[in-house]
């Protein structure tokens, strides 16, 4: 897929500290999804759909992208996958067992009535799971993202419509924590010129990264102000 900046895909060197960070989420929900009946709401390039896939009893992606989905049909043709509207979703009440939206959220207006939508078509006892940027620690100016969240923020908006079972926060690991000690901020370096100008030390742990480089957990307030990312649990 064409790499605009609005979503991240496999298999580019560059993107592959950005691909890992979010793989890392999917990766940690296997259990939650298996044996399941799944929507990934918000598919993107597809990657996540395909993981979860291969755990979940049955799996539905959508996107709203025609190109994106598209571009699903082709990559992962296992993987059934609707373009429809994230606040008006095509499918009836309580038709999952599971939801699953990833680093999307931050990319609708009415992201209440997504979280709304994304309940009602929930089965009673069903799990919402959403991840989304920390917007105290992305970096500001994202022309794709027209609302980013705060962890209490996040919080509020889906327990205004399901039960919250969990509030974690994504950080780096031992291993990046140690080189962002000697360089700096990663994130900082990625984004301060066009990767064709980073040093090679930045190139380097670019290429590196996989997803044992970062931990999901759950911690008190300045844990989770301080995380990268922010992964959200809900009951219906």
């Amino acid at each position: 897929m064409v790499i605009t900046g609005e979503r991240t895909v496999p298999g580019i060197w560059h993107e592959n500290y950005w691909f890992r960070r979010h793989e890392v989420v999917y990766e940690a929900l296997r259990d939650v999804v298996r044996g399941r009946t799944v929507l990934e709401a918000g598919c993107g390039e597809g990657y996540g759909a395909d993981l979860l896939s291969r755990d979940a009893a049955m799996l539905a992606a959508l996107d709203y992208d025609a190109y994106a989905t598209g571009h699903v049909r082709t990559a992962y043709p296992h993987v059934p996958v609707v373009r429809g509207n994230l606040v008006a979703l095509p499918y009836a009440e309580a038709s999952f067992d599971v939801v699953v939206s990833l680093q999307t959220i931050e990319h609708l207006w009415d992201q209440d009535a997504f979280v709304a939508e994304c309940v009602r078509v929930l089965r009673p006892g069903g799990t919402l799971v959403v991840s989304t940027p920390n917007t105290l620690t992305f970096p500001p100016g994202n022309i794709y993202h027209p609302k980013e969240l705060e962890p209490a923020e996040l919080h509020d908006l889906v327990a205004a419509r399901a039960r919250v079972a969990s509030l974690a926060g994504l950080h780096h690991g031992t291993r990046l924590a140690a080189w962002e000690e000697q360089h700096g901020s990663l994130v900082d370096a990625q984004i301060a010129g066009p990767y064709a100008e980073w040093p090679m030390h930045v190139a380097d742990v670019v290429r590196s990264v996989e997803t044992a480089d970062f931990v999901v957990r759950e911690g008190d307030d300045a844990d989770l102000a301080a995380s990268l990312d922010l992964v959200v649990t809900a009951q219906r």
